[in-house]
């Protein structure tokens, strides 16, 4: 019998809420599995040709790491993959892999997770549990490791008269040189900075404060680093013009996520301009919020 998991893509940080907020977009990695004799992998779609079809695929070692937590051996697979989501462009490609993952273990071992135990699962594979909230559960997401170490979150619906969209330029950026030029500490100020635009945040988009943009999306923990590692972002964040509520960083990068009203998605093509001057072609995504995490058939 083949199941087939679909998990969708995210956007993390969504400017202030650095490692806390995220957002599920409606781009889908597909995952078609079976028990069989040997493992098997066949990968189509977008960056198909970056996917491992070996052993070492994210996929599946996400799903022996579950099954060696619980001591349970799990069984070969045939696994077919359809991925939709960029890869290495801060898009959550890895949190959706992550995800697709434990879902496969969940069900060929039987344990019968509820979704915030695969949150946790992920979240503990990931090392951080924005992108994988927003897997999990859909829609935006808060999200925090306890003193435990076990992952929550809560999600909130983005308000219908917004919309968002994501610019995707022509080059990719590990995760982990994005991480590398941040400091280690941080002034007071700075911290104060950020937890006052996440709470404005998180309060505009649970009222449709629509004044409250795009000082809720102004940040000084991750993009101002960030920002020589991507031509055209500190324009981008500087951008301002009617319909449109702000741009931000999606997650590590280089992609942007820009967040407009309702009918005024000619802002986007604004962002891709700059990336333009900048030498880079960039795609403009037209993604919807995905009303729902992880699905199951």
């Amino acid at each position: 019998m083949t199941t087939t998991v679909r998990v969708p893509a995210s956007s993390a940080n969504l400017g202030p809420g650095f490692d806390a907020l995220g957002m599920a977009l409606s781009l889908y990695l597909e995952c078609r599995f079976r028990e069989s004799g040997q493992l098997s992998i066949r990968v189509a779609g977008r960056d198909a040709d970056l996917i491992s079809r070996g052993d070492d695929n994210l996929i599946w070692q996400a799903a022996l790491t579950v099954a060696e937590g619980v001591g349970e051996t799990l069984p070969l697979i045939e696994l077919e993959i359809d991925n939709g989501i960029p890869l290495g462009k801060g898009l959550g490609s890895s949190a959706a892999a992550l995800t697709a993952g434990v879902v496969i273990a969940d069900r060929l071992l039987g344990l019968h997770w509820k979704p915030l135990r695969i949150l946790d699962a992920a979240a503990k594979i990931e090392g951080h549990p924005d992108n994988v909230a927003a897997c999990v559960l859909g829609s935006i997401v808060a999200s925090a490791i306890d003193s435990g170490g076990v992952a929550h979150a809560v999600r909130l619906e983005l308000p219908e008269r917004y919309s968002v969209s994501v610019i995707v330029p022509d080059f990719a950026l590990a995760t982990s040189k994005a991480r590398s030029v941040l400091p280690e500490t941080y002034t007071k100020a700075d911290v104060v900075f950020n937890i006052q635009r996440t709470a404005l945040l998180i309060a505009a988009l649970a009222t449709g404060a629509t004044s409250a943009f795009p000082t809720a999306l102004e940040d000084c923990l991750h993009q101002p680093y960030r920002a020589p590692l991507v031509p055209g972002l500190a324009e981008a964040l500087k951008l301002r013009a009617p319909g449109l509520l702000g741009c931000v960083l999606s997650g590590a990068g280089p992609s942007i996520l820009v967040f407009y009203e309702r009918g005024c998605e000619t802002v986007c093509d604004l962002v891709r301009q700059i990336f333009e001057l900048h030498g880079r072609s960039a795609e403009i995504l037209s993604t919807s919020i995905a009303r729902h995490g992880y699905e199951i058939r």
